[in-house]
């Protein structure tokens, strides 16, 4: 629904309309005169409601009907379904809360904090926010409502941490290190971002931050991707980024998405966007396939299909995308995602508007003209990222305009250059360009990113990556695949200078970027024959001709290996 709502503020369709009222009335009609709405416990036993916050998903539901009621009142100005959720929300509020005789629980699958947020800033009504704030306020402490709930004891003499699965091992104020369920976590993060900016909580601003350094320093995958282990599809400890049995669930990048974004609406620094902008031309795209009727729930950076169908540790690892899944969490997230990316690529203050992603696009904004009054200025992107680094901005108004412009200079350009600008007052802050200044009628100007296609070192202490290498170009990560490069990758090394080429080819409709450059192949004939251990100079080496392709391109042509880091 929420995916409907947004695409809907794009593209008008009277027959998606019709099918979304529809699915409207029978959701609504479920709702219960208390205002409960969770259907499984409506046919199955009511009395059972909000008796297992911890494995039950109800206040995740919740959330998720909210965000989808709110999306669909923004496109359509319909609001049937904004009451139906803002009187659940009602009931929840009336059973959770610090006040004395109310549950102090709160969610084991975090989304509704963040809901509750954005209902908050729809309705203007206080209860909604407060409610948000308490269930981040209540997590953690102890005893753990968790254990209240399942009658459960910590056992004479054990100090160990319960629930950082759930994030609810410590008061999220205390907690330094992103652990358990990683959709959990970065959902959890979005919602504490949503509170500290409302309410102005700078402490909680600064745990917000500690997280996000955590995991974007410590613990993501040059993809973008998160959680490096299937076990609890979690975030593993520090530097422990397996390449063949990530999870890197798509859910995950798109919620460190909504993190990054959140956290750039309080602070407009750089290392957000740039994050923002690596998981979704990586570890978001690669989850759906060109023709968007297959998926990936788990993005990995190496792959030998033979391990993923014979081998039980990476069962979870797909060489292929699959047409559905049990637990479909991830196509309508990125239906959802996708369809809203125009609110991930601005945001704006009062005086200035910062531009986060360059995507061809048009946005109105509220400025003031140069007698002081309020006037429109209309400003416009045209790019053809990630493939070239030129864009041009163009802004047009009714009269001269004041205001900022404050533009991300990406961290992969090694440079830019900035064209057609007279009298402009620029400065540099936090990663972004300012462009200050009394802007024309009509008026426009190019930068141009330096997008050098260039090699990648990972951290020495990520174990998996030491003595390797990865392909970037601008915002891109690259791959090599089996389809070109044949069978056994892991018998590639890349040349000592290898000469890296950019060429534009057709791949399945489309015209990517490919890269080719010079490497190495262990001759395969030069150990069929040989013992299952041997002196090394029997090894004999070949000059081959390598290509890389995006990562969010692979597995498009059938099954194969895949590998990002290779020897160098």
């Amino acid at each position: 629904m929420e995916a409907v709502g947004y695409s809907l503020t794009q593209h008008p369709d009277m027959q998606l309309e019709t099918l979304a009222d529809d699915a409207i009335d029978i959701v609504c009609a479920a709702q219960q005169e208390n205002g409960y709405l969770d259907t499984h416990y409506i046919i199955n036993n009511l009395d059972n409601a909000f008796t297992n916050l911890r494995d039950a998903h109800e206040l995740y539901c919740f959330g998720h009907l909210a965000e989808g009621a709110i999306a669909y009142y923004q496109a359509t100005g319909k609001d049937k379904l904004l009451h139906t959720v803002e009187r659940y929300a009602d009931y929840i509020d009336s059973v959770f809360g610090s006040e004395e005789g109310k549950c102090k629980g709160y969610p084991g699958h975090e989304i509704a904090e963040m809901a509750l947020a954005k209902l908050y800033e729809v309705t203007k009504n206080t209860k909604y926010l407060e409610l948000g704030r308490f269930f981040i306020e209540e997590r953690g402490k102890t005893p753990y409502y968790f254990d209240l709930e399942h009658k459960t004891t910590l056992k004479e003499g054990d100090t160990t941490q319960r629930y950082l699965y759930n994030q609810a091992h410590l008061p999220v104020r205390q907690q330094k290190e992103a652990v358990g369920h990683a959709v959990r976590g970065v959902y959890l993060y979005s919602g504490m971002a949503d509170i500290a900016r409302i309410t102005g909580d700078e402490k909680l601003y600064q745990a917000c931050e500690t997280l996000w350094d955590n995991i974007t320093e410590q613990k993501m995958y040059i993809t973008g991707g998160i959680g490096g282990t299937n076990l609890g599809e979690a975030f593993s400890f520090n530097y422990d980024l397996p390449n063949d049995t990530a999870y890197a669930e798509t859910c995950a990048s798109i919620g460190l998405v909504f993190f990054a974004r959140r956290m750039l609406e309080m602070k407009p620094d750089s290392k957000y966007g740039d994050v923002m902008e690596r998981a979704l031309f990586n570890g978001i795209l690669s989850g759906m396939a060109l023709d968007g009727k297959s998926f990936f729930y788990v993005n990995p950076l190496e792959v030998l299909p033979e391990a993923s169908h014979k081998d039980e540790r990476k069962f979870h690892v797909k060489p292929v995308r699959q047409k559905w899944f049990g637990c479909a969490c991830c196509p309508p997230n990125l239906a959802r995602l996708l369809s809203s990316i125009a609110a991930y690529a601005y945001t704006e203050s009062e005086d200035t508007l910062f531009v986060h992603l360059y995507m061809g696009s048009k946005v109105d904004k509220k400025v003031k003209n140069e007698t002081g009054s309020d006037s429109m200025v209309q400003i416009g992107i045209e790019a053809n990222f990630p493939w070239e680094g030129k864009v041009t901005i163009s802004l047009k108004s009714q009269e001269k305009t004041n205001f900022t412009l404050a533009l991300r200079i990406p961290d992969w350009s090694r440079g830019f250059i900035l064209s057609d600008m007279e009298n402009e007052q620029q400065r540099m802050k936090d990663g972004y360009l300012y462009i200050t200044k009394t802007w024309d009628k009509e008026e426009s100007f190019v930068i141009n990113f330096n997008m050098e296609t260039s090699l990648i070192r990972a951290n020495p202490l990520v174990r998996e990556d030491f003595g390797k290498a990865a392909v970037v170009r601008g915002p891109l990560v690259y791959c090599l695949e089996e389809a070109d490069n044949g069978k056994n990758l892991h018998l590639i090394s890349i040349a000592e200078k290898p000469e890296l080429k950019e060429i534009t080819e057709e791949f399945l409709g489309q015209k990517p970027v490919i890269i080719t450059g010079k490497g190495k192949r262990l001759k395969e004939e030069s150990f069929e024959k040989v013992p299952l251990y041997f002196h090394e100079d029997q090894e004999i080496y070949e000059d081959v001709e390598l290509k890389w392709i995006p990562y969010y391109l692979w597995a498009n042509r059938g099954e194969g290996e895949m590998q990002v880091w290779t020897k160098k």
